[in-house]
């Protein structure tokens, strides 16, 4: 796939003439990494008979500008006006074509040993938010990301003065997209265990900071991965202050693994997120999600097995628990096969039960296909 994208893009460009470059064309075209997702999903709920055909294409590329800088871009294929993915209702949307749009144009400089920054627009890689995802939102901005490594610390700061969070996310509501963000943070890693903690401040939306640690141990015949996370977010324009905290504990034991997670949300509030699949929320399995409610108590819990090189198989509870009038109780219970044909092809399958107190349990399934490239 790499080869063919290299030779459409050799192709555009004698198109359009050599001489706009004084580069060799064949130097040039060298120089480009390709990389990507693409991916498709169907989901099936019921009692609605909610059904959709989902599609998302993300291609990346990365050239070498000089020894010091280098340019990326990523091209997307998904839905009009966001890095989401194209969603279509079986029943009620003709098969549209995906809309295409340019969602990364930035330059990376080097130049100086340990330090790297970033100018342009860019992913926007934090706690709150979420980069990359083959099928979902992506948040983006315009501005400048210094990364500076010093020993086992990593220093982190950033400013953006445009965002896509009034697209892109859950606080759509809250923000035109041109509130300027600054993003401010520290992660390091000390035998084993890492630390972060970030503050961000979006300019008359919010204030926020987290604090996290996680670990990778290994006992003999059993590894273990603790984990835990204490998340605050002001939001200027109320009186609540919101918070979330979550432990959490992998493990892994020849072809078997398990993980377990619990959390809590302020009795104020718990919307401690631009996006809601962030590390700073709790979204672990599949429709059960810490959704910012107040007095809320989140619990997850999976087991799996490799029953071949190729072939995992797992079941899954989610339960969340609310104590504020009129959020009712819901828990779900699936299980899953997937199936990893090699290392950049992967499907899986899943069907189980969603139950939502003071309504009837509902039918849900699924079918996933990704390819990375």
């Amino acid at each position: 796939m790499t080869k063919i994208v290299k030779m459409s893009l050799i192709a555009a460009i004698a198109v359009a003439g050599t001489t706009a470059s004084a580069q060799p064309l064949a130097e040039a075209i060298k120089n480009v990494d390709v990389s990507g997702t693409a991916a498709y999903r169907y989901n099936d709920y019921e009692p609605s008979n909610s059904t959709s055909n989902n599609y998302k294409v993300a291609i990346d590329l990365k050239s070498k500008v000089n020894d010091d800088v280098t340019f990326n871009t990523r091209i997307q294929a998904g839905k009009e006006g966001s890095t989401a993915n194209a969603s279509l209702n079986t029943s009620n949307a003709a098969d549209t074509n995906l809309d295409i749009e340019v969602s990364e144009v930035n330059f990376v400089y080097t130049g100086v040993n340990n330090l790297a920054v970033t100018v342009g627009k860019q992913a926007i890689a934090t706690p709150w938010t979420v980069a990359r995802d083959a099928m979902g939102d992506e948040q983006t901005g315009t501005g400048a990301l210094a990364v500076y490594n010093v020993g086992p610390v990593t220093l982190v700061g950033a400013y953006f003065n445009q965002t896509n969070f009034n697209n892109s996310g859950d606080i759509t509501t809250l923000t035109n997209g041109s509130d300027d963000i600054y993003v401010l943070g520290a992660m390091g890693s000390f035998s084993g265990v890492s630390v972060d903690a970030f503050y961000a401040d979006l300019n008359d939306v919010f204030d926020s900071y987290t604090v996290g640690v996680s670990g990778n141990f290994d006992l003999g015949s059993v590894s273990l991965s603790p984990f835990a996370r204490y998340s605050s977010l002001d939001l200027d324009a109320a009186s609540n202050d919101n918070a979330l905290w979550q432990l959490g504990l992998g493990a892994k034991m020849g072809i078997f693994s398990a993980f377990a997670a619990y959390g809590e949300s302020d009795d104020e509030g718990g919307v401690v997120y631009i996006d809601s699949g962030s590390k700073t929320n709790m979204d672990y399995h599949w429709r059960i999600t810490a959704g910012g409610q107040a007095d809320a108590a989140y619990t997850y819990i999976h087991a799996t097995a490799d029953v071949t090189e190729k072939v995992n198989v797992g079941l899954f509870y989610s339960d969340a628990d609310y104590d504020t009038a009129g959020d009712n109780d819901a828990n779900e219970v699936y299980g899953q096969v997937k199936y990893k044909m090699s290392n950049n092809f992967t499907t899986y399958v899943r069907y189980g039960q969603l139950d939502v107190d003071g309504s009837s349990k509902a039918n849900m399934g699924r079918v996933h296909v990704q390819y990375s490239f």
